[in-house]
């Protein structure tokens, strides 16, 4: 299913990122083969903050992997290989190796991760820079320009006055 952005491209610029990632998840919740493994939940802790809480029993630290490139997040992870002991006579606890992307806006940052009784969790905050931050503009007036002054004792003709500065 391919979604039409042109009315929106009439009136923005710049939003050819959100038709993407649009178009990507509507393909991904179509797709029959879509895991959903691991389960995970996503957040809102503050104005700007999120957490994103992810089920990994059977990993350890050494087995997940978190890489955040081009305003992706992918948590990956390979569980170790079964420790040599006693026989497994049921498997219940899923330790399949996994792989979970997510889109992150522009300026989110993923600040920290942790992982306590086999929830993985990872903070992510917005944090916008100074430089892209609501400003205020000083409205001044200008001198007029000194190039052009009508003489009144010449009938509103103009001459001319160039300043020494």
């Amino acid at each position: 299913m391919t979604t039409d952005f042109s009315p929106l491209f009439r009136n923005a610029i710049g939003f050819d990122r959100l038709a993407r990632l649009v178009d990507s998840a509507a393909q991904a919740s179509s797709a029959a083969n879509a895991s959903s493994y691991p389960p995970y939940n996503i957040e809102k802790t503050g104005e700007d903050s999120y957490v994103l809480t992810l089920a990994v029993a059977g990993f350890g630290p050494d087995d997940i992997e978190l890489v955040v490139q081009d305003n992706t997040l992918r948590v990956s992870g390979r569980a170790a290989s079964q420790p040599a002991g006693g026989e497994l006579l049921h498997r219940g606890i899923a330790a399949r190796a996994f792989e979970r992307r997510f889109a992150l806006a522009d300026h989110i940052q993923v600040e920290n991760a942790d992982l306590v009784h086999g929830l993985l969790r990872i903070g992510v905050k917005r944090i916008v820079p100074e430089a892209l931050k609501p400003r205020r503009i000083a409205i001044g007036t200008a001198p007029a320009p000194a190039a052009a002054i009508v003489d009144a004792a010449n009938d509103g003709s103009k001459t001319t006055q160039v300043s020494a500065a």
